[in-house]
């Protein structure tokens, strides 16, 4: 089958797990014999971060990458943000549409692309809910930007964010388009639930993400001196990242690593200057991650935000590495459905658990191990692309 994937970011034109998502995607339909097109703007991540990659991922066989750049600069995101419509951008999709048939189009975060692209399409037609972006105009229900929303008022929540009011929400034209939509996947049941809950009726079915299996052998000496936990993310507020440094004001059991970026960064690196014992590594490639991962103590994901899965988690099961959560968002699912790790809600319940997972082995390992069973049962490559490629077939009316 021919797969065209629409994304507002895609690597190295990204920021977080959804272009993670669509990239493994991408590869791992072309391994299978698959045809992908990915199409992204990077309009939207040069005006975001006013900067440009050095490299992208290139096109190969089986895949073609367009990267999207209208010639105005940050106006064509703008307009799209503030409308809803691809603008600048439409003409681009039109144009690869005329010369090529494709059997599923695969919309992810659209935010900056423009739902009316949507009308394009005669094929199957998917959408992922990367964010809670169809139901919040901030994306992830973090009100006022200092809190879970618990209420919606979005429009002085915008305001308050610093955000321009996005006028089209307020119309029919964004219902219009999204009724084009054959299936919505949610990668949490949690999610899922979220979008009911605010009022969202197109047809969803929870199709979680997936973390590729690696092979290759994991390095043997740890990269690090010391025991650590493991942090992996974007270097964000509503990751709380700062709790974490708080809390490591005090505990000195292990090492905090710290893997990552983001506008956050140098305020988290202001309120760690004076701890010796917590390191920041910076952004690492895959591969070289992986071998963090894999020596940890544990990964800590002390999101303070409704998250919509915790991609982290499945990439230190892939390792059997037990992971710490805070009950946020879809966290908690991941690690009930697994049993490889420890959801805390206080400092003393994370304290006691970096100090058994420290101090017995057996017991880390034996939770690792249970992660790591159920990452190749329900999180591997294999039982997402099957399930994936079933929705496709129950959508072609094929099932």
């Amino acid at each position: 089958m021919r797969f065209l994937m629409i994304t507002t970011f895609y690597p190295p034109y990204s920021f977080g797990g959804d272009a993670t998502y669509v990239q493994r995607l991408s590869h791992e339909l072309v391994r299978r014999g698959h045809e992908v097109d990915v199409v992204h703007c990077a309009d939207a991540y040069e005006c975001l971060t006013r900067s440009r990659p050095s490299a992208s991922d290139v096109s190969r066989p089986g895949l073609t990458v367009h990267t999207m750049r209208s010639g105005v600069g940050m106006l064509s995101p703008l307009l799209t943000q503030q409308t809803g419509r691809a603008f600048f951008k439409r003409g681009v999709i039109q144009g690869l549409l005329r010369t090529r048939q494709f059997d599923v189009v695969h919309c992810h975060n659209m935010s900056l692309i423009g739902l009316d692209v949507l009308t394009l399409f005669d094929g199957v037609t998917l959408y992922t809910t990367h964010e809670h972006w169809l139901v919040c105009p901030t994306h992830v229900l973090w009100r006022y930007n200092r809190e879970v929303c618990t209420r919606q008022t979005c429009l002085t929540c915008q305001i308050v964010s610093k955000r321009p009011p996005q006028w089209w929400r307020y119309v029919s034209s964004g219902d219009r388009f999204l009724k084009r939509v054959d299936r919505f996947l949610c990668p949490s049941r949690f999610t899922l639930a979220k979008h009911r809950e605010l009022g969202f009726k197109g047809r969803m079915t929870h199709l979680p993400y997936f973390v590729p299996e690696d092979r290759d052998p994991v390095a043997a000496a740890s990269p690090h001196p010391r025991p650590y936990a493991l942090f992996v993310g974007r270097l964000e507020k509503i990751k709380g990242a700062q709790n974490l440094i708080r809390f490591f004001r005090t505990y000195r059991g292990c090492d905090l690593v710290m893997a990552g970026d983001g506008s956050y960064g140098e305020q988290l690196r202001r309120l760690a200057a004076d701890l010796k014992h917590v390191h920041f590594i910076g952004r690492l490639t895959p591969d070289r991650i992986r071998t963090w991962y894999h020596h940890a103590v544990a990964v800590v994901v002390p999101s303070i935000c409704l998250e919509v899965f915790g991609i982290v988690v499945l990439e230190a099961f892939a390792v059997s590495t037990p992971a710490l959560v805070t009950p946020s968002g879809a966290l908690p699912e991941v690690i009930q459905e697994s049993g490889g790790g420890v959801v805390y809600r206080s400092g003393e319940e994370l304290g006691e658990a970096l100090d058994r997972f420290r101090t017995d082995p057996g017991y880390r390992d034996a939770l690792g191990g249970r992660g790591h069973d159920a990452y190749m049962r329900l999180w591997s490559e294999n039982p997402h692309i099957e399930r994936y490629l079933e929705i496709v077939r129950e959508c072609r009316g094929d099932a």
